[in-house]
């Protein structure tokens, strides 16, 4: 069996469909790295397209039901994240939803689970007070804790439309560690994923911007568990890395070059931690590196991890923000979801090549449980945009 694949070149190529999908897996976390899988939402189909007075419209069950697989294979959720369309789909209201209903379910089964905590209640297009802003963390800030999990402190596009300089993200950080029931992660996420996001830090120069980001650290590192920092820069990551207080973890949100972050560089240079979308779909491969490390054996690690760059820089080209929209097909070609829709139309973002090489990378690496149900369904895609396979 074969079947034709639309290539970037405006051509085709033939793929053979993987006759030896992984096998399923079912382990605890890893004891050696903590790994968080930033997990999408699947929409309802019959409305993810017009929010209306409701807000936008998510399956909860098949949402819920997906972030159980995760915790099954030993990964933490980092939810209500980038990877959820926050910001490009999923409003306040139906993220506030979302972390209730997802840390109600990691609490039943023993999940580890972090939350996404921002500002994005506030309209969108500047025009807000620091006090405002800050208001809004805190509003975030306490659902995420009241409902039990741990805080993922998002950057906000609100504050890079307001602040003046370093001081002010300063201010309103130092506020938010200062009355945090707990040690929260610190998320850098560059323009490359959110170009509302440019001048972080209040620079747009990367080396004094990094200055501040430590500097918050720095100010209350007993309220910091760990850094996420979403680069894609590994030598800018590794220098943070050094330079963080002791217990303060790393998580490289790298998806680019996570299996040499994550890995480190032998006792001298010990690797990240990882909270990262593309371990969404990566999860089986992701948790049984785990498990390699956990054996001391970095080779294997590296073996397992390192084919599925190809895939992941495939994901998350540019536009990089519409990664979400391979992810998302991904899930849907490997039998965890009925349908491929995304809030707010989303699966529109990326064109048939682009999808249909993310289809042939994931079955070549093993990924889909059914190989057989994921070209069926490549199929029935391709035939949706009227080309033969």
């Amino acid at each position: 069996m074969s079947i034709r694949l639309p290539a970037q070149d405006g051509g085709y190529r033939l793929h053979r469909p993987c006759t030896d999908p992984l096998a399923p897996l079912v382990c605890g976390p890893a004891r050696s790295r903590r790994f968080y899988a930033a997990a999408h939402v699947v929409a309802d189909p019959l409305a993810a397209c017009a929010a209306g007075p409701a807000g936008p419209a998510v399956d909860w069950e098949a949402t819920l039901a997906f972030r159980h697989r995760l915790w099954a294979q030993g990964l933490g959720v980092a939810e209500a994240m980038d990877t959820a369309q926050r910001g490009m789909g999923l409003d306040w209201p139906a993220a506030a939803e979302l972390i209730r209903r997802s840390a109600a379910e990691a609490r039943a089964v023993g999940g580890r689970i972090v939350c996404g905590a921002g500002t994005d209640q506030l309209a969108p297009g500047g025009g807000h007070a620091l006090p405002e802003i800050t208001a809004a963390y805190e509003e975030q800030l306490a659902h995420v804790e009241d409902c039990g999990a741990g805080a993922v402190l998002m950057a906000s596009r609100a504050l890079a439309a307001a602040a003046r300089g370093p001081e002010d993200y300063l201010e309103v950080y130092g506020r938010l560690l200062r009355q945090s029931a707990g040690p929260v992660v610190l998320h850098w996420l560059g323009p490359v994923f959110d170009p509302e996001l440019a001048g972080y830090w209040g620079n747009t120069d990367l080396d004094a911007a990094t200055e501040v980001f430590l500097k918050v650290i720095a100010d209350c590192p007993e309220k910091v568990d760990g850094i996420k920092v979403s680069l894609l820069d590994a030598e800018r990551e590794k220098d943070i890395r050094r330079r963080l207080p002791p217990g303060v973890r790393c998580y490289t949100g790298d998806d680019h070059h996570y299996p040499e972050l994550i890995a480190g560089e032998g006792a001298g240079e010990p690797g990240s931690d990882a909270l990262l979308g593309v371990f969404d779909p990566l999860a089986p491969l992701a948790a049984r590196a785990g498990l390699a490390l956990d054996r001391d054996d970095p080779s294997g690690f590296r073996e397992l991890l390192d084919p599925t760059v190809a895939l992941a820089r495939h994901l998350f080209a540019p536009p990089t923000r519409y990664y979400k929209t391979g992810v998302v097909l991904l899930a849907w070609l490997a039998g965890y979801q009925e349908h491929f829709t995304m809030l707010g139309g989303l699966q529109s973002a990326r064109p048939l090549p682009h999808l249909a090489s993310a289809y042939e990378q994931a079955d070549l690496l093993g990924l889909f449980p059914d190989p057989e149900l994921a070209e069926d369904r490549m199929r029935r895609l391709l035939a949706v945009y009227g080309v033969a396979s």
